[in-house]
């Protein structure tokens, strides 16, 4: 790819990058990396997780937030810094800022997950919940910032913050080097752009392949253009791609650096958090997941050994159980059917003794029994069962039909 802008691949160099590592010294951790038995088994080739998701914040935020705060003038500090985010890049800002004895100003959405807002406070920052979504909240801050003279701290679009998410690169060289490919998600281009510097001006051998969610998708029409486009209605569960449109700074880098940018589907991502937590026992939020779904997808298109960073880990309860059934039913572990059966007294046992049978786990039961559509001896049961996978599914609903159920969904 070569899609040269005004940021120019000199916006930011590996001396930059190898700055800010001694900068992070003592601040941010150089964190593990796992080995894959599974992801390894699946690809013919040795896959690493990075595991930035075991961060101080619990992600790779904390490095560019520092770095760019650092480099601040006395002037700057003294009044302040304000940022705006739904959950990472807040508490990443928080940190930083309290470490360097700088007030924050963090606005998020007021629909924001109460333990992104409380771990940001908890931080030091003061958070304002303003707007239903971050591009609301960004506004605000940017106004904020501008009444107040306080220094805005844009997530991906600076190149200090790109000094500092390049750092990562640094250490997966260092702790795997006879990596040959790195798989990172991706939405405004940071991480993916510091990592392609530092990496490729040491090994440019080694293949760089950013992911992004099939719904925030950004960057594919963007690198077509040959410019940064945006788009209307980014829609997916991994906010921290949810991203509308690349970064200036990150964009000219990914087009000069990045070998390749895949999407994944939702199902897939789902599927690879699942992955991350019942084989690697590893929390991780659904965009941090991005590059296992991405090795789920297409397991012969990347060459090993393969490094996915799993890039955060900050995943709100209540998204984590909606996203582990998710994941469970696409890997046909879960499974709702509707059926309808006599209504009379033992019925229900009986159907319940047919799943048993087949090993079927229930989850929940409901009864419909006054749709105009039912006899007036039927009853309608919705069925919500844990299964082993698609041929289970299939034996399950082989057997219900065996014994007489008629199965309408």
């Amino acid at each position: 790819m070569s899609y040269r802008t005004a940021e120019s691949l000199r916006s930011v160099t590996l001396d930059d990058v190898r700055g800010a590592q001694k900068m992070l010294s003592g601040v941010a951790r150089a964190t593990a990396m796992e080995g894959s038995r599974h992801l390894s088994q699946l690809i013919d080739a040795p896959v690493h997780l990075k595991c930035e998701n075991l961060q101080r914040t619990g992600s790779f935020k904390l490095r560019g937030a520092y770095v760019r705060i650092s480099g601040l003038l006395p002037e700057e500090r003294a009044a302040g810094v304000v940022a705006a985010s739904a959950g990472n890049h807040a508490q990443g800002v928080a940190l930083a800022s309290s470490l360097l004895g700088v007030h924050a100003t963090v606005f998020m959405p007021k629909g924001a997950p109460l333990p992104k807002i409380s771990a940001t406070r908890d931080y030091g920052a003061e958070v304002r919940l303003h707007g239903q979504v971050v591009d609301e909240t960004l506004a605000a801050a940017q106004e904020y910032a501008a009444e107040t003279g306080a220094v805005f701290i844009h997530p991906f679009d600076h190149p200090d913050v790109i000094a500092g998410q390049g750092t990562v690169g640094l250490e997966i060289l260092e702790q795997c080097p006879e990596v040959r490919t790195i798989v990172v998600g991706m939405g405004g281009g940071g991480l993916a752009a510091g990592i392609a510097v530092a990496v490729k001006a040491i090994r440019p051998d080694v293949r760089i392949v950013g992911v992004q969610a099939e719904g925030a998708a950004c960057y594919p029409p963007s690198l077509a253009a040959g410019h940064p486009v945006s788009l209307r209605n980014p829609a997916t569960m991994a906010d921290g791609i949810k991203v509308g449109r690349p970064g200036v700074v990150p964009f000219g880098i990914v087009g000069e650096l990045v070998d390749e940018v895949r999407t994944v589907s939702e199902d897939r991502l789902s599927a690879a958090l699942l992955l991350c937590l019942e084989r690697a026992k590893l929390v991780v939020e659904p965009a941090g997941a991005s590059p296992v779904a991405a090795l789920l997808a297409a397991p012969d298109a990347f060459e090993g050994p393969v490094v996915a960073v799993l890039s955060g880990g900050n995943v709100d309860p209540v998204l984590m159980q909606r996203v582990l059934r998710h994941g469970m039913a696409a890997q046909g572990r879960y499974l709702a059917v509707r059926l309808r059966l006599t209504d009379r007294p033992g019925a229900l046992a009986t159907l319940l003794g047919v799943l048993s049978a087949v090993d079927a786990n229930v989850l929940d039961v409901s009864h419909v029994r006054t749709d105009p559509r039912l006899g007036l001896t039927e009853a309608e049961v919705e069925l919500h069962l844990e299964t082993k996978g698609p041929a289970h599914c299939v034996e399950v609903g082989r057997a219900l039909r065996d014994a007489g159920y008629t199965v309408t969904d």
